[in-house]
């Protein structure tokens, strides 16, 4: 989403029009935007995020410039490579390839990264890495739904890079209480860094930097609550309109009457690596 500070808030309309009318046209909004890719310049004025300090994409730019042999694994619509490969040019590496499991997304981002040369596989978010071992210096991902620790270390070359921002713990979730309830503790530690940091050593990678940080987030509108949950489906699973009518509309007053809705996102920065002289993460047998 936009980050904190751009934009104009929209402001709900006092003239004592159809409340009732004004909350369905605000929903068709929401529902009319397309959700491919991770672009998120659709929320300009109608929420806002704040930005980790360390600067991702920028510091993806960095990494690429000095990698051989790259990979970017679930990539969305290839936006935030695309703009590293760019800032990096001309030191980008010179093998660079994505991979997303969205058939919508990976239509997007052939778009996007074929003019840099970036070759886009499609690979399902739970299906093995279709790449030979260590055939990378630098692994990447933004956002990664699940990383899969074992392939990143089985296709990193001994002494390469992974790279990465992570989603954390309770990440919006007092939007995704506001529809689902109260969530039980293990629930909102699924992503935790500490537990990332052992599954990432398990795979027999070294952590080399990790850190976290919890950053604010505002809804200034039921529309971008709306594109916002179907655009990151894994918020409230299985979310339709129709299925949360009714928190729909109590948040939706809520915003009218109190002002912008206040969520907190996490997000934590992970740099691992495989050590130089270790075996390949084995990939299991079928």
């Amino acid at each position: 989403m936009p980050a904190t500070g751009r934009g104009a808030r929209q402001q709900p309309s006092h003239d004592g029009g159809d409340r009732s009318r004004r909350f369905e046209n605000l929903v068709a909004e929401g529902l009319a935007v397309p959700t491919e890719g991770w672009d998120f310049s659709w929320f300009e004025g109608r929420a806002t995020e704040a930005r980790p300090s360390w600067g991702y994409a920028v510091s993806l730019a960095g990494r690429l410039a000095g990698a051989r042999a790259a990979l970017d694994v679930q990539t969305g619509g290839g936006e935030v490579l695309d703009f590293a490969l760019g800032r990096a040019a001309p030191e980008a590496p010179g093998l660079a390839i994505a991979t997303e499991g969205r058939p919508a997304n990976t239509a997007k981002a052939t778009a996007l990264l074929r003019p840099r040369g970036v070759a886009v596989v499609a690979v399902g978010e739970d299906e093995p890495l279709p790449f030979a071992d260590a055939a990378f210096d630098l692994v990447s991902s933004r956002h990664p739904v699940r990383p899969p620790w074992a392939e990143i270390a089985r296709v990193l070359e001994p002494g390469g890079t992974y790279f990465a921002q992570h989603v954390g713990p309770r990440s919006v979730f007092e939007l995704v209480e506001h529809f689902l309830g109260p969530l039980p503790d293990e629930v909102g530690a699924a992503r935790h860094p500490d537990r990332e940091r052992a599954e990432a050593e398990a795979a027999g990678l070294e952590i080399v930097d990790l850190r976290a940080e919890r950053l604010r987030v505002e809804f200034h509108d039921i529309a971008a609550v709306v594109h916002f949950l179907r655009k990151v489906v894994w918020m409230v699973p299985g979310f339709t309109v129709d299925r949360y009518a009714a928190p729909l509309r109590s948040l939706h007053e809520r915003i009218e009457s109190e002002g912008p809705f206040t969520a907190h996102s996490t997000r934590h920065l992970v740099e691992a690596r495989r050590p130089a002289r270790s075996a390949p993460s084995a990939r299991p047998v079928p």
